[in-house]
């Protein structure tokens, strides 16, 4: 097989033939690249066995074994990615990653600011060989600044972004969101503005270099708190499950152990249709809670009298039957719920691959469909298991030579 083809599938792909050389690594910017790798592209991802990605040692490990090429955290956004184990530290090395480079359409990387420049693979280094590159760079904080150094993952991030602030309750320390939650929502801003400056470059011949700040990208989804600081001065804190019009507006227990179920309420024909739902009529002519200003008042022990009615209820036929009489309700999923789900299964979210080590396994679908040109999943690759192949049937080089590259340490 030649490389040049991979992700070739049936009809023309969106990024059928696009060249990404991908120097990112943990989760951002991996996931960025997957978007090319499952449409179509030729992802070559530049790896090291002397300092290899995180996530190759980040668990959950499949059947539980440690190993690293068995973390399927890694495997999740890495799917029909080449895997080219070079040594940056040798000259020889970053001579191999000029040649990528000049292969390359994009190129990607999401190191501290400098770390490119200093192995002579920083934008103007490229485009001076390769002027029509795209190449894409997500810091913490982007290039240039005070702080375009610090280093940092996902929860220092969300404390900066000011999600942490914001995520908990008001009477206790501040919380961070569920895993490195600013690299979740950050892809999607990535493939955009590396797909509208490829919509550029074909119209122009002109690459550009796209300088992402994951600090400034995460920032929009705190736009509601920003604005209420910018117009009323206004410092916004945790709430918890409140919502700063809406009663009630929580998760609720339910019967058995650890079942929840989320309901909110917008209007008194919600609240009415709730309580007949709840077979708690009482409350729906108690004073304290006849209307949503009395209830925001008495948010307290309106949340006290309706966990004691949804306690001895199944949360999914509560959230259904919420559901079928227009009120907003979701059962409080975990993992088992989740690859239950019957409409992520109608949707056929998930993609079962056999890996190499792994064996087979579950990678996420994209959210969206593309009926025409839809995504050839593969399996995530192995350390450096394309090496070999990259070097012959992109770079042209002999048997001979990789070989020569291999015993000295160069590649692997």
């Amino acid at each position: 097989m030649k490389v040049t083809q991979a992700g070739a599938f049936g009809p023309t792909q969106p990024f059928q033939n696009l060249k990404v050389l991908d120097f990112c690594w943990v989760a951002i910017g991996p996931m960025t690249t997957r978007y090319f790798s499952d449409f179509g592209a030729t992802v070559v991802r530049v790896e090291s066995v002397h300092r290899p990605d995180v996530l190759r040692q980040a668990t959950p490990y499949g059947q539980g074994k440690p190993g690293i090429n068995r973390s399927a955290y890694y495997a999740n956004y890495n799917s029909g990615k080449l895997s080219l184990s070079l040594n940056m530290m040798e000259s020889r090395g970053r001579k191999l990653a000029l040649q990528l480079a000049a292969w390359a359409d994009v190129i990607t990387e999401n190191y501290t600011p400098g770390v490119m420049e200093r192995w002579g693979l920083g934008y103007e280094d490229i485009q001076s060989f390769n002027p029509s590159v795209v190449m894409f760079s997500a810091s913490m904080q982007g290039r240039g600044g005070p702080f375009s150094a610090h280093p940092g993952f996902g929860p220092v991030l969300t404390a900066l972004s000011g999600h942490t602030h914001m995520t908990g309750w008001p009477d206790r320390a501040p919380t961070s969101p569920y895993g490195a939650y600013t690299d979740f929502l950050l892809p999607q801003l990535a493939i955009a503005a590396i797909t509208a400056a490829l919509d550029y470059r074909r119209r122009t011949g002109t690459g550009q270099h796209l300088d992402m700040s994951q600090l400034e990208g995460s920032m929009g989804f705190m736009a509601t708190a920003l604005l209420d600081f910018a117009a009323n001065g206004r410092i916004q804190n945790r709430t918890g499950n409140l919502h700063p019009i809406f009663a009630p507006h929580s998760v609720y227990p339910c019967r058995g152990t650890e079942r929840w179920c989320a309901i909110a309420c917008r209007n008194e024909e919600e609240w009415s249709q709730l309580c007949r739902i709840l077979t708690c009529q009482d409350l729906a002519t108690d004073p304290r809670f006849y209307n949503m200003e009395l209830r925001k008042r008495n948010e307290k022990a309106l949340d006290i009298e309706i966990s004691s009615c949804t306690q001895q209820m199944d949360s999914k036929d509560l959230m259904h039957r919420c559901q079928e009489s227009g009120i907003p309700a979701g059962v409080v999923q975990n993992c088992e719920d989740l690859f239950g789900d019957p409409q992520l299964q109608f949707r056929k979210h998930y993609v079962f691959q056999n890996h190499h080590e792994i064996g087979r396994h579950a990678y996420d679908g994209h959210a969206f469909t593309l009926p025409e040109t839809p995504p050839n999943y593969k399996p995530a690759p192995l350390l450096g298991e394309h090496t070999v192949q990259i070097c012959r049937d992109i770079l042209g080089m002999s048997n001979h030579e990789v070989r020569t590259l291999i015993d000295d340490g160069v590649l692997s």
